[in-house]
Formats: C-alpha cells, structure tokens, sequence
C-alpha cells in the first residue's frame, strides 16, 4: 500500500527528532522513516567510554532540556540514547521502525520514497540519514595484505577488547584521541597522525564549538572574512580522559606511516612496526546513496544546497551532515534551528500556516 503525505523524514537520530518536533509545531503531516530497531540513532552503536563534549543542559535538541546524567558533568552515550528515547516519546513522533529506506524517486508532483517496508508519495522529503553508517577507510598501500585485526571507529567497543595488543590508532580528530586515550593504558599504543595533533583550550567544550560555527555562518552569509569557525581552534576538544592521557605523557602522536606489510607497518624513513590491530578513526562520509536516482550530488560527495534545501530538488531538504547544511548541524546542540528552518520553508513551499 502506498501512503501519501506532507514529509517523509528519512532517518530517526537526533536530526531526524528535531525536524519532527518543528514539522508538527508547523502543522504539517509526516512521518518519521528510521532504519535502526530501536530509539537513539547512532549513539546506540558508539564505543562504551564515549561522553559528549559538552554538558547536559548545552547537549539539548529543540523545545525539551536533556536532563543532567548523575555523576557525571558531560553525559555518556546511554544518557543520550535515553533522551532521545523520551523525546521521541514526549512529542509522540511518528516514527516507523525498522524501516529502510532504498530510494526516492521523483514522481509527477511528489517524490516518492521506496523502502523495505513499503512506498510513500511525498509532497517533500528530508533527509536526514547522518554519516555514521558511512565510515571512510582511506587507500593505504598494502592495507588488504595486512593479516592482523583492522577496525574503524563504528565497530570500536571497549580497550579490553585488546588488552596487551600492539594496536596503531589512525586519525588526529575528536574520535582518534579519545579511543587512542582509551587505549593508553592496556595496550602498546601508537597513534598515528598526518600532522601533529592541536588540542583546543582545555576550557572549550561543545559550547564554545557551536558559538564559533555560528560566527562563522552568520559571517559567510553577510559577506564578512571568513572566521575559520571551529576549525581555526583546533581539532580536538581536550575531554577529561583525552587530557588526563596526554598529561600524563602517553598520547605521543607519529607521524602516518605509507604503508602497511602483512605483519605491521612501515614509515616513509623505513622505520616498522609489527602490530596486531589497527583502528581506522578516519572520518565519515554522508549517507545519501537512497537519494542517487535525484542525480542531485556534487563535490564530496555532498549534495549542492542552500541552507538544508537542494540547489537541484527544492522539495528535498538534507539536514544534519555538517556546517554545510547547517552550522554545527551534526551535533545535538546545533541541529535545531537548520531543523527550524527547514520546516519553515516546507511549509511554505506547501502553503501551510
């Protein structure tokens, strides 16, 4: 049976909760299509030590504060899968689970949207898929020749998993130093980067991140320098164990090796490492693959928009892939005003309110 509504939401995680909480303040009819069993989005897969940068109160989606955790000033990663879980509840979401979305397809007036679970006709989409279910794993010679354990960030768990291992982490962001501090301690650690590591202040949280991308953004669209945003900071938040870890001498970052041999790896200078597993904390792409039949991508593999609205498909808004369809708009904190606005334009494109 195909169903025919305002807005088909393609994803259920946070950004997925926050166009949901402003379409229904808008008045329009949607539903929520989310692929995962479960509430919670990708926080519900992340490693076991994950906190968020900033405190419960600055961590918090649209119209509902997330509660503080007891005991803790920055949140874990299961507090925010219930948060999530009862801010689906408290606004009663529309959200049909597990549902995945295989494409959408432009139909006469509507878009429509195949899925396993069925068909919709939708006088708009937004999609907000996210880019955990993406990982990027770059193209190091001799990586399928290695015989050891090569994992990337979405499958990272726990340092006991490696207890007494040789392991190489890869990656000089947020992800990299916190599981290569979780690691420091039981393993034979290198962590390995393309440039030396910059720390932001130790008194910056994800406060401070979403200000500066909202600076920047607000320069861009009047025409202003560029201020860099958070980028111009550095690129990892100094979290309490990542500080802990490098004060106490055990985050020394190496250079990237160029190579991997069947038994470790091996530097430009010829220097090599035998190691037993190497994890991947490389970075995401953007999950948009349900929209390739749009024909709507562009460099990077992002597809051109005008704030969360599709140059090439006004009735498509993508929201929460990055400052590129909103400032600071893969993050908690950030998600709810491009949310605003993209409800508000759909809105307005479909003559409601």
């Amino acid at each position: 049976m195909t169903q025919v509504v305002d807005v088909v939401v393609i994803g259920g995680g946070q950004a997925g909760l926050a166009a949901g909480y402003h379409l229904r303040r808008a008045g329009l009819d949607f539903v929520i299509l989310d692929a995962q069993a479960t509430p919670g989005g990708a926080w519900q897969h992340t490693w076991d030590s994950l906190h968020l940068f900033s405190p419960a109160a600055y961590s918090s989606l649209p119209g509902r504060l997330m509660p503080p955790q007891p005991g803790e000033t920055y949140p874990d990663a299961a507090h925010v899968v219930d948060y999530l879980t009862d801010y689906e509840q408290r606004y009663e979401l529309p959200v049909e689970r597990p549902v995945r979305v295989e494409a959408v397809h432009r139909d006469g007036e509507f878009l429509r949207v195949e899925a396993d679970a069925g068909r919709w006709l939708a006088r708009t989409v937004i999609s907000a898929t996210g880019t955990w279910w993406r990982p990027f794993v770059p193209a190091v010679p001799g990586r399928t020749d290695f015989q050891g354990a090569q994992l990337h960030t979405v499958e990272y768990r726990r340092p006991s998993d490696f207890a007494g291992q040789r392991v190489i982490v890869v990656g000089g962001g947020n992800s990299g130093a916190q599981i290569a501090a979780d690691l420091a301690y039981d393993t034979d650690l290198t962590w390995a980067t393309l440039r030396e590591p910059r720390y932001l202040a130790d008194d910056i949280d994800g406060r401070a991140l979403f200000d500066h991308a909202t600076a920047r953004r607000r320069a861009l669209d009047e025409g202003r320098t560029d201020t860099g945003g958070v980028a111009s900071l550095g690129d990892i938040v100094a979290v309490p164990p990542v500080r802990a870890a490098r004060d106490a001498g055990l985050l020394k970052a190496q250079s990237m090796f160029t190579r991997l041999t069947p038994t470790g790896v091996e530097w430009a200078d010829g220097m090599t490492a035998e190691v037993d597993a190497i994890i991947w904390c490389t970075g995401f792409r953007p999950a948009l693959s349900h929209l390739a039949p749009l024909g709507l991508r562009g460099p990077r593999g992002h597809v051109p928009t005008t704030g969360t609205q599709a140059v090439g498909e006004p009735r498509l808004h993508l929201l929460g892939y990055g400052d590129w369809t909103g400032p600071a708009s893969a993050t908690l904190i950030g998600v709810g005003r491009p949310a605003r606005e993209a409800a508000r334009e759909i809105a307005g494109l479909l003559g409601v309110g």
